[in-house]
């Protein structure tokens, strides 16, 4: 029977649907480039993306290579999916419908980025190229096709509106953002959106803080007066990129001690929104009294008025997958065949070199003239009896068959025979 599915694929990982935020961070890389270069030395090709709710590590090789090596890594208790399951998930992701946040955009950057960061590697092979480039084409279709993307469709903006949710309204309120990177831009906008002037941005970097805070009319300062601006704020939503806590709890119990008054009871409450992956807050500030420390976990609840008429288009961004993943799917066996088309022209430039060079001995004392002559009708001619057999290697891969267009270039490189008379 013809193979199902051409190129070996494999994609392993956790998400939000099945992991919560501790779970995630512990089954990150931390070195991700350390990461693809073992990856590189098992498998054709490795991607590795990591947001802040999703670790997922896509792989040209098969399904059991891959777990063994994520086993070997310390990691467990991920789901693993190959063939043609692969490419609808891709598009799917990058479609917004397995987001966390039903239709954001981020996930389009973060797949580029993952790519480069692959390219950058060495181990970007062409299938995983083609999926990636592939995902971000019907990606960018579906959120011009749909309003799946209508509203604030972030896990930035998903996390001002918890913070609106809490307070009732952030007029009026001092919001202090930590960090000035993709998501602190995000969350910026998103309150600059609201029409809100007590923005305050601190960055480790004063110089990009400057420029974000300039760009919603904010106030950028220093991170080393980040706890006096804690103390004086009523949200902090933090976002950085840091591999370790940025706020930590010794420091917060002084702050809420700045925050008392001599005759109040209780000190003046303060809104902590951790967004950032990994943590920037220490878990032990959930335990301070007028503290309410919040996480990626909590924005699953997030009562976004816009959610349900996204999820509505969500069944009309499937359809759009449902069209495009035969495509997808035809690409990459056609993919597979030009892997096999590559060993088949590789063979015969080398019989096709060795006879010109034959020949061109023969003729004794060739000028450049004739030597380009006999160059070139070796070229052609080598092209045109690959000619038909290319297009019925092409056809039989599109069609999920590549036992036949293997056996196609054993029978012209080895000289087996196509098919085994059965007794």
């Amino acid at each position: 029977m013809p193979e199902p599915f051409a190129i070996p694929l494999a994609l392993a990982g956790i998400s939000h649907h099945t992991a919560d935020i501790a779970t995630l961070e512990a089954f990150r890389f931390s070195d991700e480039a350390a990461f693809l270069r073992e990856a590189r030395e098992r498998f054709r090709g490795a991607l590795l993306l990591q947001t802040c709710n999703r670790v997922e590590i896509l792989v040209q090789g098969d399904a059991r290579s891959l777990e063994g090596f994520l086993q070997e890594k310390g990691r467990h208790s991920f789901t693993v999916i190959e063939g043609e399951a692969v490419p609808r998930h891709l598009l799917e992701l990058a479609a917004g419908i397995d987001s966390l946040i039903v239709g954001e955009d981020q996930i389009l950057g973060q797949l580029k980025q993952a790519l480069a960061a692959t390219e950058e590697a060495g181990t970007c092979c062409s299938a995983i190229g083609l999926c990636v480039k592939k995902a971000v084409h019907v990606g960018v279709r579906v959120r011009r096709q749909t309003e799946i993307n209508r509203g604030a469709v972030s896990v930035g903006s998903a996390a001002v509106t918890l913070a609106e949710n809490l307070l009732g309204t952030l007029c009026d309120r001092h919001i202090l953002v930590v960090g000035s990177g993709d998501m602190g831009v995000l969350v910026a906008q998103a309150l600059a959106a609201r029409g809100l002037t007590a923005i305050y941005v601190a960055n480790r970097t004063y110089e990009r803080a400057v420029m974000l805070a300039d760009k919603i009319g904010g106030r950028a300062v220093n991170f080393k007066d980040l706890y006096r601006y804690i103390a004086l704020s009523d949200v902090v939503i933090s976002c950085t990129a840091a591999p370790h806590p940025v706020i930590r709890t010794e420091d917060i119990q002084t702050v809420m001690e700045e925050r008392l008054w001599p005759l109040d009871t209780h000190p003046r409450h303060l809104v902590i929104i951790d967004i950032a992956q990994p943590r920037d807050v220490e878990e032990g500030v959930r335990s301070i009294e007028g503290v309410h420390l919040f996480t990626i976990d909590d924005l699953r609840n997030v009562n976004d008025a816009a959610m349900e008429s996204r999820r509505s288009e969500a069944g009309r961004a499937q359809g759009i997958i449902d069209e495009e993943v035969d495509h997808f799917t035809r690409l990459l066996r056609r993919t597979a065949a030009d892997e096999t088309l590559a060993l088949l022209y590789t063979w015969a430039e080398s019989i096709r070199a060795r006879e010109r060079d034959r020949a061109l001995a023969r003729l004794g004392e060739a000028d450049d003239r004739m030597t380009e002559v006999v160059d070139d009708l070796t070229r052609a001619l080598t092209k045109k009896l690959l000619s038909d057999v290319t297009t019925a290697i092409r056809a039989s891969a599109e069609c999920g068959d590549m036992t036949t267009a293997e056996a196609l270039m054993r029978a012209i490189t080895r000289g087996e025979p196509c098919f085994q008379n059965e007794e």
